[in-house]
């Protein structure tokens, strides 16, 4: 282990092994359950309302970044509200008359009794109608020519939710004389009904309008799979880490059943931070850090070879094979439709034109590379030692995600420690600094005042020694008797 030895060669009979193993199992299952349903509350209005006719946004079309996910409209709930609504946008019509007594007409049309359809369904289809405003006869056009620019994913789902069976649509068929007399959701049905094979048709269309949107959600995945793969395996800082990691872990089990270990499992690494040092204040993925920072810094680097790791993280490999599947399905269902589908009714009819186009080719190449992934992600099994089948892609990078996260948060924690330590350091050596100088002025002080005593001293042993000698007595008369002699010839001249 000293000195980081390049990774060990193959382990024994790796080479020539079988192929692969089969695709991971329970991929092409059934997806994991969705998560429940928000509670949804109901209201009941006391009397019916005029419809809010908008393109509904259904739990399933929502993600998790969704805005509607985060809303909480029941916060702005009450009473005067609802009150006003009401008042404001019942449908039900009063008779009225006006300041002459003349009775008004009715706003509402003559409400005609449906002779086919039921009440629920027939209202649920005037809705939909309603949101679009368009003539019948525009909307079987539209349809006939798979016009994208008016077609949306949104309309095509309702109006294959929302239309009758085949067999109601054939009886309505039959009854285009009375066409006046029908309600509108049934005249709407007699118009359709002229469609052939109108709902294959629909679901064909609903199939190319969401078909390269599904191919551009499920490329990228397969990309950041397969890129993530090569990543792990030719990062040398990464290798690096993992071969420091290993040498400080042998080190540390040293003597026990865990020592002389010649790897360790990708998922250890998120619990590197576990372990914690003696006094408490670190962890050994902070001391890891550290060696790295002191002694590799190169190792730091080794997110940056690994870019494709956190988008990995968040691939299903089970939903990827679910939808590759549900393709497939979707257009062999299309071929056959298209082999045995009627010839153009009219000239506005591009079915079959516009819907042979290369599908099959498209979604044969993301085959190819979702079977190269899986080898990928298999490869990386046996390299670093792991089943595939048993962790799953989204298992094995999420760890993978965590753990770079931990380690590169570690690093500008053990970056904020030594700047807080040095700190404290320059601190100390202030404070030390000031000591010093505060000792050394109060030593001169106390020199000085040694040295003023020692003067004060001094004086007074001069004085008693010209006491005890006479001195002090001796004095020079010159200057006091020239004094004296002065004062008395002033006094004999006054006298005179």
């Amino acid at each position: 282990m000293a000195g980081m030895p390049p990774p060990p060669p193959p382990l024994p009979g790796m080479a020539g092994m079988p192929p692969p193993p089969p695709p991971l199992p329970g991929m092409a299952g059934m997806p994991p359950p969705p998560p429940p349903l928000p509670g949804m509350k109901e209201y009941k209005p006391e009397v019916q309302l005029k419809r809010a006719n908008w393109s509904k946004i259904g739990y399933e079309d929502l993600s998790e970044n969704s805005f509607w996910t985060k809303t909480k409209e029941d916060r702005y709930e009450n009473n005067e509200l609802f009150a006003k609504l009401t008042l404001a946008f019942s449908s039900q019509t009063k008779i009225k008359k006006d300041q002459e007594g003349v009775e008004e007409k009715k706003m509402t049309k003559k409400v005609k009794e449906l002779k086919v359809l039921d009440s629920k369904s027939s209202q649920n289809l005037s809705i939909f109608l309603g949101s679009f405003r368009m003539p019948y006869e525009e909307i079987k056009n539209v349809i006939l020519e798979i016009n994208e620019k008016l077609l949306s994913e949104s309309m095509v789902q309702n109006l294959i939710k929302q239309l009758p069976e085949q067999e109601t649509l054939n009886v309505l068929g039959e009854m285009k004389d009375e066409y006046e007399d029908l309600a509108e959701a049934e005249q709407f049905g007699v118009v359709m009904s002229t469609v052939k094979r109108l709902k294959p048709r629909l679901t064909a269309i609903l199939f190319r309008l969401q078909f390269e949107e599904q191919l551009n959600n499920i490329k990228p995945d397969v990309v950041s799979v397969t890129a993530a793969c090569e990543e792990l395996k030719k990062s040398t800082t990464f290798s690096q880490l993992l071969q420091i990691i290993l040498l400080v872990g042998n080190y540390m089990n040293a003597g026990s059943r865990n020592a002389k270990a010649f790897g360790f499992s990708i998922s250890y690494l998120c619990k590197l931070r576990d372990t914690k040092t003696t006094d408490l204040k670190q962890t050994l993925l902070h001391f890891l850090a550290d060696v790295c920072q002191e002694q590799y810094p190169d190792v730091l680097t080794f997110p940056d070879e690994l870019v494709h790791v956190e988008k990995a993280s968040r691939v299903s490999a089970e939903t990827l094979q679910k939808n590759l599947v549900q393709m497939g399905c979707a257009l062999k269902t299309l071929d056959k439709d298209l082999e045995t589908f009627p010839p153009p009714q009219s000239d506005r009819d591009m079915f079959v034109e516009k819907m042979t186009i290369s599908f099959t080719t498209q979604h044969e190449k993301l085959e190819m590379m979702h079977n190269n992934m899986e080898k990928q992600y298999s490869d990386l099994g046996n390299y670093f030692v792991f089943d595939p089948r048993k962790i799953s892609v989204e298992e094995f990078f999420g760890d993978l995600n965590n753990f770079k996260n931990m380690f590169q948060q570690a690093v500008k924690e053990n970056a904020k420690r030594r700047e807080s330590e040095e700190k404290i350091r320059r601190a100390k050596l202030a404070k030390e600094k000031a000591d010093r100088e505060k000792e050394e002025k109060q030593k001169r002080s106390q020199q000085l005042d040694l040295n003023a005593e020692g003067d004060e001293t001094g004086i007074m042993d001069d004085l008693m020694e010209a006491l005890q000698s006479g001195a002090a007595f001796r004095r020079k008369r010159g200057p006091r008797q020239a004094g004296n002699n002065t004062l008395l010839l002033s006094r004999d001249q006054e006298h005179n």
